[in-house]
């Protein structure tokens, strides 16, 4: 349903925002989606600001966003589940660069392992990156973006955030309450008044990154696995039309219907596509 009515505005196209001068943070810019995001907003006229702990692949981004047509790059070293780096890398940016505009949080992790085996240290770690992470950097740049009520907040989630998966209890609770805070935001933005200041929540199934390597789609032509280029298009073309969601692939819809789906017909649907061994070839190796 949600999908025929999407395909149903598509129809009149909407109006796509201008992006020069925008200041565009980008964390987890080093690699994968993050790179190719900083790529192809690169020509818009922005002046980008990359966020990354790798240190090499941020200086290489910034070359080749340069190369792309980016007149102003900004680098940056930030361990982004660090609050303390956080907050001190924020305050450089404001200092050197100017009030971030549109906030891309992108940085996240996966480890992959079961509930059972996942060590209390791995489980704080995934919250700290994937969630905290947002909670941080909104923090630092949402009040300028209030103060202005001009801005946008784009927040990396998951398909695993709409409904748990296998081997993903600590990734699918990260993404899950990134999903929560955003949503609870833009309430308060838009009951508060502040319309000029735009959410988008990105929810993919899995893309051929760093982060699920290995990972292979049993059924393709329902759940394909993206690779970071076609992503960061979709992503970018939705920060451009000011959608609240970004859901992709097409089937993903199903998963936000699961309060009107029984858990075993979900259960059924995972084995149909064997999620299960998917997720075992990935990351079930010692």
């Amino acid at each position: 349903i949600f999908l025929l009515i999407e395909n149903m505005f598509c129809i009149f196209p909407l109006r796509k925002k201008c992006f020069a001068g925008e200041i565009v943070l980008i964390t987890g810019s080093a690699n994968g989606i993050g790179r190719q995001v900083a790529l192809k907003m690169a020509p818009l006229g922005v002046t980008l600001v990359l966020w990354d702990i790798d240190d090499e692949g941020n200086k290489e981004t910034s070359r080749l966003a340069q190369e792309n047509g980016a007149s102003r790059v900004f680098v940056y070293r930030c361990d982004c589940s660090s609050r303390e780096d956080v907050y001190e890398q924020a305050d450089k940016v404001r200092k050197e660069v100017g009030d971030v505009t549109i906030l891309i949080n992108n940085a996240g992790i996966a480890i992959g392992k079961k509930f059972c085996d996942l060590t209390d240290e791995d489980f704080e770690k995934t919250i700290r990156t994937n969630f905290f992470s947002q909670v941080w950097t909104c923090k630092a740049f949402l009040p300028a973006m209030v103060a202005c009520n001009h801005g946008h907040l784009v927040s990396t989630a998951s398909r695993t955030g709409l409904l748990g998966l296998y081997r993903m209890s600590d990734y699918s609770a990260s993404k899950s309450a990134i999903i929560g805070m955003m949503e609870a935001i833009n309430s308060e933005l838009y009951h508060g008044g502040k319309r000029g200041i735009k959410t988008t929540i990105i929810c993919p199934y899995f893309i051929s990154t760093g982060l699920s390597k290995g990972f292979k789609s049993k059924k393709p032509c329902l759940f394909p696995v993206y690779d970071p280029e076609y992503a960061a298009s979709r992503i970018v073309d939705a920060i451009k039309k000011e959608k609240f969601y970004l859901v992709m692939p097409p089937a993903v819809y199903l998963f936000g219907l699961k309060i009107f789906i029984p858990r075993k017909v979900v259960l059924l649907l995972e084995s149909y596509i064997k999620f299960p061994e998917s997720m075992e070839e990935a990351f079930g190796q010692k």
